[in-house]
């Protein structure tokens, strides 16, 4: 494998899935100015410049008129020997991306952070509602694995699809299980930042307050040393962000997730 990745950045401005708010759709451009704003460097924790120590690409926003677009244009993007960060948009767009790589990579796992399952068979009629994107990678058997971490939101529905699918969840009650995790394949990371406590993260659609430290996450995905095959950042409502808190937050993960990408390459 070659010592110097490829990271493609690609933008999903969708939100036409949302059940409660739109404004998801204005994240990617607002997370890329953040980034650029000069107000932090390209530094990541694990000591690499995102920019210089692989080969970043930003390759702009997919054009989506409707929700089917995305899989023919995720189709004309995606390569399987390089990385990929996708920012959204709301977390609907999770089961494309995840459907589109495991077209070209099977054998993997997802970790998925979040204060819901997006397990929901449909909701209100839809069922690629954006409560519904791991509903339907587990229906098509898209992952080897699913772990979610800092749900708090569990309804009966979501209980009995847990079962079903054989989900892993970690409560924020249980947050401490989260260190007895053996993760050993290839892992998509996906994080919705209404995961994180409203206190970190205010420019989401759904508050859930009692949520996860950015600290804890950054840390924990850090110590994490498989490859990371792609990640998406997701539901970031710009609308209701306070001092661009949220879209901070957002760009810090990415640039870490970078990192951890380059890292990891270089060692498998």
């Amino acid at each position: 494998m070659l010592k110097w990745p490829i990271i493609n950045l690609v933008g999903i401005p969708y939100d036409l899935k949302s059940s409660y708010m739109r404004g998801a759709a204005a994240a990617p451009s607002d997370i890329r100015n953040t980034i650029s704003d000069g107000s932090s460097n390209d530094w990541t924790e694990t000591g690499f410049d995102y920019t210089t120590d692989a080969e970043f690409k930003d390759l702009g926003d997919l054009q989506i008129q409707e929700y089917e677009d995305l899989f023919s244009q995720l189709a004309a993007v995606y390569h399987p020997d390089e990385s990929f960060l996708f920012l959204g948009g709301d977390h609907s767009i999770t089961y494309p991306i995840v459907k589109t790589i495991h077209q070209h990579k099977q054998g993997f796992d997802i970790l998925h952070f979040d204060a819901h399952t997006d397990l929901y068979h449909d909701y209100e009629g839809d069922p690629y509602s954006h409560a519904c994107p791991f509903a339907r990678i587990m229906d098509e058997g898209l992952c080897e694995r699913l772990i979610q971490v800092g749900i708090r939101t569990v309804t009966k529905h979501q209980r009995e699809q847990i079962e079903k699918f054989g989900v892993e969840v970690i409560t924020m009650r249980d947050l401490d299980r989260i260190h007895q995790l053996e993760l050993v394949r290839p892992l998509y990371i996906s994080i919705d930042l209404d995961g994180f406590d409203p206190a970190y993260a205010p420019g989401v659609s759904h508050h859930e307050p009692g949520g996860l430290v950015p600290r804890d996450v950054i840390n924990f995905l850090i110590g994490l040393q498989q490859e990371i095959i792609a990640a998406d950042i997701v539901e970031l409502n710009p609308r209701r962000d306070h001092e661009r808190m949220t879209s901070a937050l957002a760009s810090k993960l990415l640039k870490e997730l970078c990192g951890i990408m380059i890292r990891n390459h270089r060692n498998i």
